[in-house]
């Protein structure tokens, strides 16, 4: 945190909070005593994270956003402001990794993956930043992946876009930071235990063994660990990954 405050009403805004890594996100900052609102394309979804929330007695909100619409994005921003409370962490989770064969990938799948995780995130990191600004005072965490170091066979699209996004956060770093906005990039450099993981890729999951792919409440608390930090030793990237990954 850049300077001790009381952080009664204040937001966490996770969006892109899926059913692993976002809601765990969630869970944390809620633990933390901040409000929590979270998004994804489909709002419904998100009904039994809010239940589960709610009944821990913390206030939590959801809402049906596409972060690729600038309209959209800007009114969620608005509204949360407006109507929530001030806006404290803003988490960037919007996933996009879909493999393709660069042969196979259209200039439309192309365009589609760079506008979920790039250009959604500049969305929501521009406009978070707009109302912290003011403030002098926030965090923007965005959520990498190894394609935002490195692109693999069968990734073009989804490496570019990450590639990008990253490159937006270091951006945004470097302009933000002295005044006092704590913008940060999570490389996850592993597969992580969902159960689309434990489904589809079980013979992965069998041999990595106990601890071998990455835990989602435990990556979230790497997360508010970035928030709490002051702000003589802020942290830009954390590179995460199990003990027996490869590098």
């Amino acid at each position: 945190m850049q300077e001790s405050a009381n952080i009664a009403n204040k937001v966490a805004l996770v969006v892109g909070a899926g059913d692993a890594i976002g809601s765990a996100i969630a869970r944390k900052f809620a633990a933390e005593g901040l409000v929590i609102y979270v998004v994804r394309r489909n709002g419904e979804k998100l009904a039994p994270l809010i239940a589960e929330l709610t009944a821990a007695g913390c206030q939590a909100y959801g809402a049906s956003v596409d972060a690729r619409d600038e309209q959209q994005v800007a009114k969620l921003f608005a509204d949360i402001e407006q109507n929530i409370g001030p806006l404290e962490v803003m988490v960037f989770n919007v996933g996009a990794n879909v493999p393709m064969k660069i042969l196979e990938t259209t200039s439309r799948k192309f365009t589609k993956i760079w506008e979920m995780a790039c250009f959604a995130g500049f969305l929501s990191g521009r406009e978070a930043a707009k109302y912290m600004l003011p403030r002098k005072r926030g965090t923007i965490i965005f959520t990498g992946a190894t394609a935002s170091v490195r692109g693999a066979a069968g990734f073009a699209a989804f490496a570019s876009a990450k590639h990008g996004l990253r490159a937006v956060a270091q951006s945004m770093a470097r302009e933000l930071g002295p005044q006092n906005i704590h913008i940060a990039h999570v490389v996850i450099d592993a597969a992580v235990d969902t159960a689309w993981i434990r489904e589809n890729h079980a013979a992965h999951v069998e041999k990595a063994g106990p601890d071998g792919i990455v835990n989602p409440d435990d990556l979230a608390d790497n997360y508010v660990n970035i928030y709490k930090q002051p702000r003589n030793s802020w942290t830009f990237e954390l590179d995460v990954r199990p003990f027996v990954e490869r590098w």
